[in-house]
């Protein structure tokens, strides 16, 4: 008779809890990513509160806030390359210190496809813009991005274009996209923000690794009476 296959039974344990351990940890971001994508569907769906209010509460993410922006619509902007709706072109950004406000904001004002060479005039004003602007958030940009080149960035780096654009004093972090139209007279510039990119295949993951845990246990019983027959003939 064979001797009983310790080893491999203590393999198959530990492989065994390594796959329900990931499967488990699957689940638990499953609940995360559905927390999180309820919390921006909550935030986008609130109407358009004062900035000061907004800034109040905390979490920016996809919230919208109503602001004064002395200027906006003759500002200098930068070129952000990017695409929108499947057609290539910019987003152009400009710097708005809100009325009353000790600190800037970057403002995407909106994407012009690059077959539209015009651009809104510049201008040194300070005509006030009442705008509605939805905060997001994103990653600093790593070092394999493109520098811009030809005044056209190629990734959101809020330092360098608020250096781009002379800015002084604080600059928050957050990105800020018009929703309503900085410059109706330029119908060119469509402004947008990005629709909410959450991938959630957490659920798909924890299946595949509760179907090898699985898997597993029929290999290895299997196995077990493969040998079981062997010893019996």
């Amino acid at each position: 008779m064979k001797r009983f296959p310790w080893i491999l039974t203590v393999l198959t344990v530990l492989a065994l809890i390594l796959l329900i351990g990931l499967g488990v940890w699957q689940v638990e971001r499953l609940k995360w990513k559905e927390g999180l994508i309820a919390a921006a569907d909550a935030a986008a769906s609130k109407p358009p509160a004062p900035l000061d209010q907004v800034l109040s509460e905390g979490d920016l993410e996809f919230r919208k806030a109503l602001m004064v922006c002395p200027g906006l619509a003759s500002a200098p902007f930068i070129e952000l390359q990017s695409i929108h709706d499947g057609e290539a072109g910019v987003r152009l950004i400009s710097a708005c210190k809100p009325a009353g406000a000790d600190f800037s904001l970057l403002i995407d004002r909106g994407f012009v496809g690059d077959g539209v060479t015009e651009r809104p005039r510049v201008v040194e004003t300070t005509l006030p813009l009442v705008m509605v602007g939805e905060f997001r958030t994103f990653d600093k940009p790593g070092a394999m991005s493109p520098a811009p080149r030809d005044g056209r960035f190629y990734a959101r780096d809020t330092a360098a274009m608020a250096k781009a654009l002379n800015v002084t004093g604080p600059v928050r972090p957050e990105a800020v996209f018009a929703v309503t139209a900085v410059n109706p007279e330029f119908p060119a510039l469509r402004p947008s923000a990005p629709p909410a990119a959450f991938s959630n295949n957490h659920l798909g993951y924890a299946m595949t690794w509760f179907g090898l845990a699985i898997a597993l246990v029929g290999f290895y019983v299997a196995l077990l009476r493969r040998r079981t027959k062997k010893d019996i003939s």
